[in-house]
């Protein structure tokens, strides 16, 4: 009897120190139909929701809409570049936490489907992959090339330490994993898929895997013998046909990304579309009992610098906004919007006889901050770091830096006019001589020179340039590294001897700041604060600003830009205080701003020139 109440106690002090005990285990699996849950169908109704782009202190608020919604399953992808920043160096802590927030999905009586495929796209930097892969001389992603294997394999197995154990085949509420990401719009190489497959078994992931697709690029990104399931189509008849003619004429049936909306990007339209348009379109896939997955469930926000880009021969570079609202059913504070109710509405037909969902949850109090005081400012340019120094100048990955900025710094003979041309620019430029600015370029606007009148004697040439993100969908992933690619000419001839300063920005800890908010012709780093008698979510209203980063109480909130069309920063009620706040800007072009405030309702949708 001892022995019993020993061991029992053992086992209790066990749970309570890893602080989860393991659910009963479920078998799941697939019918020639549908998914079978414990031998019985099981239609998916999923969303998509990352951990990154939400407070991990709003996970479970955002999973109990997902509940009142109807979803039964949330989606969502693993993020390479944030779980291992530099070689070697993991970090799955904090709102990297990901095994959390799958086992609060648990908690909240959700199922997981699990995305840690090394390639995410997800308008995310790189597509997921960290930087440092670049720094890796003839790696390629998404490739059989021998380093880039070896670093995933080592990623992988990592993931698999934190999530492997929560798949639903050892208790846990992960009903399927997925291997690679969209492949067949990037190659169709299917022994590389085999080596993912591979490599995701090793890693411990044994229970069911799956392919997505869109649907055009299907044949290509299917690797037989897993679940091929499909992007972007909701005709249930077409699904139904392309899933048999790729899966020995079975199912079940999973449209992995069903888009109710779209993203947006610096410098074009906000992208809005109404509920009635594609909840017709629920409603007769779910009619058919096909499994659903919708791309985005709740956006939230891309913070610091993790925003990815666009570019194609045929476009311009595109790097896209913090906000990842996403025109979503839950918008970006996660609140419910009219795209939620109807779609609630849909999904309520189609739930077993008897069911009712729970209430919706009210809308989150919102504030507004009638004036934000800063006291203390900086020139960017007298808060340098120790310099690097190379005849040309040098990437980011070449200086091992990820993120932020770079100030590229030479000097010049002055006393006449000519062209500046940076060779290749990536991606945004501010030139300043002797301190003071004279001129931007952008990458998307294909600007790389502008004309420079120089003044007499030695003239320090002073070149700021931002990392915007890298690409994060097709080709040219391979094709990505930052700053200065290539070089600097000016009127005609090659400008060498460079300093170089990395401003990564992680934090502003280095940052000196003096009193008060002295004049200045560069870009300048702003301190302040603003008190709260109550908390709620606010939106900073950057319309009056020009360009930059916003930290609050350390938090960096994301990029802002008055091109638009986003002109505010989401700042969720999670990150403020009751009493003194702290508030940190980075400007690059209206220096002498000071008039900032927060108000009650996002703007997402005005372009400026």
């Amino acid at each position: 009897m001892k022995k019993n109440i020993i061991l029992f106690l053992t086992l209790l002090l066990g749970c309570n120190l890893s602080g989860y005990c393991q659910q009963a285990k479920h078998t799941f699996a697939l019918g020639d139909e549908a998914f079978l849950l414990d031998g019985k169908p099981l239609q998916m109704i999923s969303g998509e929701m990352h951990y990154p782009r939400v407070p991990r202190e709003a996970w479970r608020a955002r999973m109990k809409m997902a509940k009142a919604m109807g979803l039964n399953t949330i989606g969502t992808y693993v993020f390479w570049n944030l779980h291992e920043p530099q070689k070697g160096k993991f970090d799955f802590t904090g709102n990297n936490d990901v095994a959390e927030f799958v086992r609060i999905a648990q908690q909240e009586g959700l199922w997981v489907i699990l995305r840690p495929s090394p390639y995410v796209c997800a308008e995310w930097e790189f597509g997921g992959y960290p930087y440092w892969l670049q720094n890796e001389k003839g790696l390629e992603v998404r490739s059989k090339e021998a380093q880039y294997l070896k670093e995933y394999e080592s990623y992988i197995k990592e993931v698999g330490k934190q999530l492997a154990p929560l798949q639903i085949n050892h208790g846990g509420n992960i009903l399927m994993v997925q291997i690679e990401n969209e492949y067949g719009s990037y190659g169709s190489d299917k022994e590389y898929l085999a080596i993912n497959q591979k490599l995701f078994k090793e890693a411990g992931f044994d229970g069911l895997l799956y392919t997505c697709d869109p649907a055009p690029d299907l044949v290509n990104g299917h690797l037989p013998g897993l679940l091929p399931a499909v992007n972007g189509l909701d005709n249930p008849a077409k699904v139904k046909k392309l899933v048999n003619d790729n899966h020995n004429g079975k199912g079940p049936y999973y449209i992995a990304e069903w888009y109710p909306a779209w993203f947006d990007w610096w410098g074009t339209e906000h992208h809005t579309v109404p509920a009635q348009q594609y909840s017709i379109h629920l409603d007769s896939v779910l009619a058919a009992g096909i499994s659903i997955n919708m791309y985005m469930f709740h956006g939230g926000t891309t913070r610091a610098f993790m925003n990815g880009a666009n570019y194609k021969d045929t476009s311009p570079y595109e790097p896209q906004t913090s906000s990842y609202d996403y025109d979503a059913p839950l918008d970006e504070a996660g609140n419910a919007t009219p795209k939620f109710m109807k779609f609630r509405e849909v999904i309520q037909k189609y739930l077993p006889a008897g069911t009712q969902l729970p209430a919706v949850p009210a809308v989150k109090p919102a504030i507004s901050i009638p004036a934000i005081k800063f006291t203390q400012s900086v020139s960017l340019l007298n808060t340098l770091p120790v310099a690097k120094e190379n005849i040309t100048p040098l990437t980011f990955e070449a200086l091992h830096q990820d993120y932020g900025f770079v100030l590229y710094r030479s000097t010049v003979q002055g006393g006449k006019s000519g062209l500046l041309k940076l060779k290749d620019l990536r991606d945004y430029a501010v030139i300043m001589l002797n301190g003071k600015k004279a001129g931007t370029l952008d990458r998307r606007l294909n600007q790389d020179s502008l004309i420079l009148t120089l003044p007499a004697g030695k003239v320090t040439l002073d070149i700021l340039v931002e990392n915007l993100g890298r690409i994060n969908f097709g080709k040219y992933l391979l094709q990505n590294k930052k700053g200065i690619t290539e070089k600097v000419l000016f009127d005609g001839a090659e400008v060498t001897h460079w300093k170089m300063y990395s401003l990564p920005f992680g934090n502003l800890n280095a940052v000196k700041f003096g009193a008060g908010t002295q004049s200045a012709q560069s870009p300048v780093i702003k301190k302040g604060g603003f008190t709260l008698n109550k908390v709620g979510d606010t939106y900073l209203d950057m319309s009056g600003w020009g360009k930059g980063v916003v930290w609050v109480n350390g938090h960096n909130l994301g990029r802002y830009w008055n091109v638009g069309p986003q002109q505010t920063l989401y700042l969720p009620v999670e990150w403020l205080k009751k009493g003194h706040n702290d508030i940190a800007i980075l400007e690059l072009l209206k220096p002498a701003q000071t008039q900032l405030k927060g108000i009650d309702k996002p703007i997402l949708n005005i372009l400026q020139p």
